[in-house]
């Protein structure tokens, strides 16, 4: 078995491992000192696309977090107007990835996607509420087994210059498989359906595929937390 610390890179990252890779070694032609300095520089690009394998709960009506981070905003809002998905506010979520944290993006539950919709934007700092309505974004509308939706955003941003989706409409995927990457630190949105109480606070670390972001089947009321 594979330590944990030694995940696979993924696929989407294995040019830019390469390319930092010959840079390090005509540095090091040029002078041993600047070689080694690109070899960490490669170690770094390698550790950033790191694809680790995720426990994912199987029980119905679980929501599990699309992003590795920092839950950074638990409130109403409302959808992305290129989802088509009406001018009501649902309770979202939004997980904030900084440069150290997994990139790999998974479903939060199991869809099929219903609409894919790219919007040009800005770059603001991901951290910022003004981030989810300014900065470039990829969205995607999904449609629950019992004909509920939801929506899930990928944002770039500061550094982030490109997000990378590889579903398409009409797809089915399962909860926690992977559906996208954001380059080099950014944010994911989940848009719940409506009435559904979010079951992490703000300043909580999520885990893409294994943290639980709400219960389509559970009546417990939003919670609330408290760094002690």
């Amino acid at each position: 078995m594979r330590p944990r610390y030694l995940a696979p890179v993924h696929r989407e990252g294995w040019p830019f491992v390469a390319g930092f890779a010959v840079v390090a070694a005509l540095l090091a032609l040029l002078w041993q000192p600047l070689g080694w300095l690109g070899l960490l520089a490669t170690g770094w690009c390698a550790y950033f696309f790191r694809d680790p394998a995720r426990t994912v709960p199987e029980r119905d009506g679980l929501v599990v977090s699309p992003a590795d981070g920092m839950v950074q905003l638990v409130e109403p809002a409302v959808p992305p107007p290129e989802l088509g998905m009406g001018e009501l506010a649902r309770p979202r979520v939004s997980i904030f990835m900084d440069v150290l944290d997994v990139h790999v993006n998974r479903m939060p539950i199991a869809a099929t996607v219903a609409r894919v919709a790219y919007r040009k934007g800005k770059f603001f700092d991901a951290s910022l509420d003004k981030a989810s309505q300014e900065n470039e974004r990829m969205a995607l509308r999904l449609t629950l087994a019992d004909g509920r939706e939801m929506a899930v955003v990928q944002i770039a941003g500061l550094v982030a210059r490109r997000i990378r989706c590889w579903v398409r409409q009409g797809e089915f995927l399962p909860t926690g498989e992977r559906f996208g990457l954001i380059r080099f630190g950014s944010r994911v949105d989940v848009y719940l359906p409506d009435g559904v109480a979010p079951l992490v606070a703000e300043g909580q670390r999520a885990v893409a595929g294994e943290t639980v972001l709400a219960d389509l089947l559970a009546v417990e009321p939003p919670r609330k937390g408290v760094v002690r």
